[in-house]
């Protein structure tokens, strides 16, 4: 028996080329399976985003910054029990919450020594 050689179409017995099929009969190549599906985005915690919001608000307001500081250390502790994101925020919220408390307390501080040593001064006008 004698087969047909490549590029020989005029046998009815080889396979003709199908429209929309690459040369030589093959179909497309197959594509590898695209594996697993990416990991999903860790949630943002909450009360990291607030502790954030009421620090930085605490630059004009003063009251709002402890408030801030509190929440970012429960919200560290709840980033650590339910491993959601926003560590950095949380941190971000306790460090500039405790340093515009500190500040505002030393302003009151200054306020009150200045405001005693005012009242205790011996005025004395001669006429």
């Amino acid at each position: 028996m004698t087969y047909p050689q490549p590029g020989n179409w005029s046998d009815p017995s080889w396979p003709q080329q199908q429209a929309g099929q690459p040369e030589g009969g093959y179909a497309p190549p197959a594509y590898p399976g695209y594996g697993y599906p990416p990991p999903m985005a860790r949630p943002t915690n909450s009360l990291a985003i607030a502790a954030l919001i009421c620090s930085l608000a605490g630059i004009a307001t003063c009251i709002s910054a402890p408030v801030g500081a509190i929440l970012g250390h429960v919200a560290r502790r709840q980033i650590r029990e339910r491993g959601e994101a926003g560590d950095g925020m949380a941190l971000a919220g306790i460090i500039v919450g405790w340093i515009i408390t500190g500040l505002m307390v030393l302003l009151i501080a200054f306020y009150v020594v200045i405001i005693i040593i005012a009242i205790n001064s011996e005025t004395s006008t001669t006429y």
